[in-house]
């Protein structure tokens, strides 16, 4: 079995910004640089025959190469708790076609659709007994984080194993964007 998502990787300058970040919030169980990713869809566990089938279809999304710029830190909450603290991604229609084409193709080969809205983000920590006074704090504080924008011009297919130390990804596959 393989545990799946797809993502556009992040370039090694971009992941040194946001790894900057990672302090002065207690509570916050910080994401490793090198797994600093911009999610477009979670796919779950599928035996080997359903990874090639994904492979294959991904293989056929057609979308141009975009800028991509990061902006904003927020959370994701359950209640009154914060669980993940995030970095945004400015409005793209570039990007929104990326996310649809790559949903129809896995929609296609028998992967059931999200059930929640896409909100593109890149997750910087994971918050366990975190304060929302404290992370509201931290969040004020880089309210005006912003990176510059940089060439999507690729996803990435990942495999990802849960660990006690924390998700290890591994890049399986990727699939170039057109340039136009």
């Amino acid at each position: 079995m393989y545990r799946l998502f797809v993502a556009i990787e992040l370039p090694a300058a971009i992941r040194q910004a946001l790894a900057a970040l990672a302090e002065g919030l207690p509570g916050a169980r910080w994401i490793e640089p090198e797994n600093l990713h911009l999610t477009l869809r979670f796919i779950g566990e599928v035996d080997g025959g359903m990874a090639e089938d994904i492979a294959e279809a991904l293989s056929l999304v057609s979308a141009p190469v975009f800028p991509l710029r990061l902006a904003g830190v927020g959370h994701f909450s359950t209640g009154e708790r914060a669980r993940i603290l995030w970095v945004g991604v400015e409005r793209s229609a570039e990007m929104k076609q990326l996310y649809t084409s790559v949903s129809g193709a896995l929609r296609r080969v028998g992967v059931a659709p999200e059930g929640r809205k896409f909100s593109p983000h890149v997750s910087l920590a994971r918050l366990k007994d975190a304060h929302l006074e404290d992370v509201e704090r931290f969040i004020a504080g880089q309210s005006l984080f912003r990176v510059a924008a940089f060439p999507v011009g690729y996803f990435t297919l990942f495999s990802s194993f849960l660990s006690k130390s924390g998700a290890i990804h591994t890049p399986e596959v990727e699939f170039s964007l057109a340039r136009v």
